[in-house]
C-alpha cells in the first residue's frame, strides 16, 4: 500500500489564501517521509504538468489522485462540476494518478442544518454523482470514488447505503469521518468491502466527539477543539483498520489526513511525521 498525505493536513482547503506556498508543502510532505500526495484543492499545486511533474519527481513524490469538493446539494451546479472534472482529470492522468475522489461541500449548508436536503435534493445529488462518475471513468479512465464527510448529505450509514444502492460509484472511506458520529468504521468496512477503492486514515478524539454528540459543541467548532486527533491518540482502532486492509490485500491508496487543532503543540510537519511513523510501526 502506498501511504500518502494531502495538503489539508497543512490547513490547505482552498486554492489560494494559504499560510504556506505549494513548494513548502511539497518540501514538508516529502521531509515527513511520505512518497505520495494528493493534489489538494484544484489550483493550489500547479495546473501545468510540465511544472508539477518535475517538482514531484525531484522530491521523490507520486501524485496519488485528488479529492474534489463540490456543491452536490445543488443540482444546478452540475454543469460547473463536469467542466472542472474535464480540466482536472487530464492533469491527474498525465501525471500517472489513477484516482479522482468527489465529495459534498459542507460549507454550503447553513449552520445547524448541515447536510439537510429534501428528497428532491437527494435525488439530484445522486444524479450528479452518476454523471460525474461517467465523466471520470468513461471519458478519462480514472477510478471515481465518493467521500462521505461530516456535515454533508452523505455522512451516516443509511445515507452511504443509499449512495451505494442507487449508484455504481465506490467509496473513498474515511475512518475519522465515519467514527465522528459514533459509527464503527471497521464494522462498516467489512459490510461494504468490495465497494471501497480509496482510504483516508483519520482519527477522532473521544472527549471532543462526546461534546458534539451531547450538542454542547457545534460541528464547525469541534475542529478547532481537536475533534480529529492524531492517529495514535484517538478512539478509532487504526491498528485493526490496517490489519484488515493487509488481510484483504488492499492495493488502493491510503492517505493520512490530519486536521490541526487551534491549540496544537505540534506543527503540521511534526504531526505528519508522527502519524506516518505510527502507521509504519503497525506494518
Amino acid at each position: 500500500m502506498l501511504i500518502g498525505n494531502a495538503p489539508c493536513s497543512w490547513g490547505i482547503n482552498y486554492p489560494t489564501g494559504n499560510a504556506i506556498s505549494w513548494r513548502t508543502y511539497l518540501d514538508e510532505v516529502a521531509a515527513a517521509g511520505y512518497r505520495g500526495t494528493e493534489l489538494g484543492p484544484f489550483g493550489f499545486l500547479p495546473k501545468d504538468k510540465a511544472v508539477l511533474g518535475p517538482e514531484l519527481e525531484k522530491r521523490g513524490l507520486t501524485l496519488i489522485g485528488a479529492t474534489h469538493v463540490h456543491l452536490f446539494g445543488d443540482r444546478e451546479q452540475a454543469p460547473a462540476l463536469m467542466a472542472t472534472l474535464r480540466e482536472l482529470a487530464p492533469l491527474l492522468a498525465d501525471l500517472g494518478a489513477k484516482h479522482l475522489v468527489i465529495m459534498d461541500e459542507s460549507a454550503w449548508y447553513p449552520a445547524g442544518k448541515e447536510g439537510v436536503l429534501d428528497e428532491a435534493g437527494r435525488v439530484g445529488l445522486l444524479a450528479t454523482v452518476r454523471e460525474a462518475q461517467a465523466v471520470i471513468e468513461g471519458e478519462f479512465g480514472l477510478k471515481a470514488s465518493f467521500h462521505p464527510h461530516v456535515g454533508t448529505a452523505v455522512e451516516f450509514e443509511s445515507q452511504i447505503d443509499r449512495l451505494l444502492d442507487e449508484t455504481e460509484i465506490d467509496l473513498c472511506f474515511d475512518t475519522g469521518h465515519h467514527a465522528f458520529w459514533g459509527q464503527d468504521p471497521l464494522s462498516y468496512m467489512k459490510k461494504v468491502w468490495g465497494r471501497i477503492a480509496y482510504m483516508h486514515l483519520k482519527n477522532v478524539d473521544a472527549e471532543v466527539r462526546e461534546r458534539v454528540l451531547a450538542k454542547e459543541l457545534s460541528i464547525e467548532a469541534s475542529y478547532g477543539e481537536g475533534v480529529m486527533a492524531p492517529l495514535p491518540d484517538g478512539a478509532v482502532d487504526i491498528q485493526a483498520i490496517m490489519a484488515f486492509l493487509e488481510a484483504q490485500g488492499f492495493d488502493g491508496p491510503v492517505v493520512v489526513e490530519q486536521d490541526v487543532a487551534e491549540n496544537a503543540t505540534e506543527t503540521p510537519l511534526q504531526l505528519a511525521k508522527r502519524n506516518l511513523d505510527y502507521v509504519k510501526a503497525l506494518a
